[in-house]
């Protein structure tokens, strides 16, 4: 099922994700309405709270970075309550969208690498380092779980210039190609 995406000005993308019981919870239909979710608006990554839920849950898929990046590490999966314990490495400047912030791309500087705990749809538990382009989308997922946009990145002349196209995309003048919800 494609869910609608909460856009920037929702109180959701602010707030600070609660963890989820992983024992006890099935989570291979919502991880799958995430995924479809997120190919059906044309995105790499996904976050719970960018579909209206504040809780510790992601997708990821670098499929599409193949093509312009050859030598880029393919990873798709889902993150349950992720850790990001460690990054480290160059910085690493890319420029970034959001579903969340439609027609908004900028440069962001990340770590080129990270160190980072998970579980994934099935309950098993992941401990492992991921580099490059994977490194990149995992970090900009996992800042929506801690309540955070990419825009929060720029410096505070960047963020003046896109102070209107914000408001816009806030006040729902924005339009995408995919179901959004403005609050």
């Amino acid at each position: 099922m494609i869910l609608p995406i909460h856009v920037y000005g929702d109180p959701v993308l602010r707030k600070l994700a609660e963890e989820v019981d992983v024992e006890n919870t099935d989570w291979k239909p919502f991880v799958a309405d995430m995924f479809e979710t997120m190919y059906h608006a044309n995105g790499v990554g996904l976050a719970a709270p960018q579909v209206g839920k504040a809780i510790r849950v992601f997708v990821i898929d670098t499929e599409p970075f193949k093509e312009s990046y050859p030598d880029v590490r393919i990873h798709k999966g889902a993150f349950i309550n992720p850790l990001i314990t460690k990054e480290w490495g160059d910085d690493f400047v890319f420029g970034e969208g959001c579903l969340s912030l439609p027609n908004i791309n900028e440069d962001v500087t990340r770590k080129s690498n990270i160190h980072i705990e998970y579980y994934d749809e099935e309950g098993n538990f992941h401990d492992e380092d991921f580099d490059g382009i994977a490194a990149r989308v995992i970090q900009h997922e996992y800042d929506h779980l801690e309540g955070h946009v990419f825009v929060d990145r720029l410096t505070p002349i960047k963020k003046m210039v896109l102070k209107r196209q914000l408001n816009d995309i806030a006040s729902g003048k924005i339009k995408a190609a995919y179901k959004t919800v403005h609050k």
